[in-house]
Order: structure tokens, then sequence, then C-alpha cells
């Protein structure tokens, strides 16, 4: 237990910015699912056992509409494909770690995967206990936070109205800091007319499944094509 202990003071220490951006963003998230009409029961719920804060904060409006499984998945695997590469880089990483490997791979975020991928294991500490903590706790900050938000909705006395805007907010930081740190910009300007495209020619409620076929099958020919020229 000596070193199960440890590895959970450096994990509580080292994932504190975790705990401070999670905190504030959890209870964004859970006062936006208020703001739809959902209790705080829903958040926490999505918050368990999605764990995906932008497929999170996309799927508050899924369940608005029209049961669509079809879209609802194919949103969900492009926004997280990422995660393929993240898993990959990690292979070595969670090699021999026997159980813990499932929760590590379950709760593989954004930002775990940068504090675990990185992070130096502490002296006194257990590899994988170390790890476990890591990506436990960076789940608890956004299920606590999810959960707080979606309980102190109600209680809110300011306009909230425009709330919504948050997940048209968080795409477009998304596409910024991509941009950013691309050095070509073809796959992010090929997705903006590829999509606009699409909604002209399918309309608002039809366009998001056409749009992510022809952008896959774009890339993966661009892909082929650049790599063909080397």
């Amino acid at each position: 237990m000596g070193k199960v202990n440890a590895s959970l003071r450096h994990a509580f220490r080292a994932s504190l910015p975790i705990m401070a951006g999670y905190g504030f963003l959890g209870v964004t998230y859970g006062i936006y699912m208020h703001e739809l009409g959902f209790s705080f029961v829903y958040p926490m719920l999505l918050a368990v056992t999605v764990y995906a804060g932008s497929a999170e904060f996309l799927l508050g409006n899924m369940l608005l509409g029209s049961f669509r499984p079809i879209q609802a998945f194919l949103m969900v695997l492009m926004i997280n494909a990422r995660h393929l590469f993240y898993g990959l880089s990690m292979l070595d990483r969670y090699k021999g770690l026997g159980w813990k490997k499932f929760f590590l791979i379950f709760g593989m975020s954004d930002e775990t995967f940068a504090l675990t991928s990185s992070a130096k294991i502490p002296e006194g500490a257990d590899r994988g206990w170390f790890l476990l903590w890591i990506t436990w706790l960076d789940e608890a900050y956004w299920v606590a936070g999810a959960t707080l938000g979606g309980i102190i909705g109600p209680y809110l006395k300011f306009d909230l109205k425009g709330l919504d805007f948050v997940l048209t907010a968080m795409f477009v930081a998304i596409f910024a800091d991509n941009w950013l740190r691309e050095k070509n910009h073809t796959s992010s300007v090929s997705g903006l007319f590829i999509s606009a495209f699409c909604l002209l020619l399918f309309g608002a409620d039809n366009f998001i499944i056409p749009s992510m076929m022809v952008i896959l099958l774009f890339l993966t020919i661009y892909r082929k094509r650049k790599e063909g020229a080397r």
C-alpha cells in the first residue's frame, strides 16, 4: 500500500492543473445541459460513461433530436479519431500493466494523454498506479464539475440564454488551435469547403454524415498521393 499511496500523492500534484481546467469546463457543461432541459443526472452519467468532453457537448443536442444512432456513432468517431494515435503511442508505456490497462485506455483524454505520456515516474511511486491515479483523478474532476454544474444550474439567477453557443465556440477554438499547429492547411480548408457544399446540397438536418464521408475519402486520396510523390 505504500507505493499505492505514494503514487496517489504524486499523481494528485501532477494533475492539479487539469483539475482547474476540467473543473471549470465541467461546470460549464453541467449548466449547459441544464439549459437544454436535462437534470443533473444526465451530465453526471454522460461524464462517467462517455467521458469525451466535445462529444458530450454534442450529445446534449442530439438527445433533443430524433434518434439517429449511426450519425451519433460517426460524429463521435470523427471527433475522437485522434485517440487511435494516442493509443498507438502509449503501447510501450502501458505494457505489462494488466487490468489497469483497461482503465487507462478508457480514460485517455487529451489532457491525460499529454500528462501520462510525458510524466517521469517519481521515485517511490509505482508506474502502473501512478498512471492509473492520474487517469482516475482526471475523470473524477470532470465528473464532479459536470455534476456540480447540473446541480447549481437551476439556482443561477442571471440570464443563461445563449449558453448553448458554448458548443459552437468550443469547436471554433479547437479548429483555430489545430490551424495554428499544422504546417499544411489542406485538411482544414477542405473540411470547410466540403462541409459548406454538403450543407447547401443536403440541408442542415442531413449534411453531417455525407460531409464526413467525403472528407474522409478526400483525405485518404490526398494522403496516398502525397506519399506517392515522395
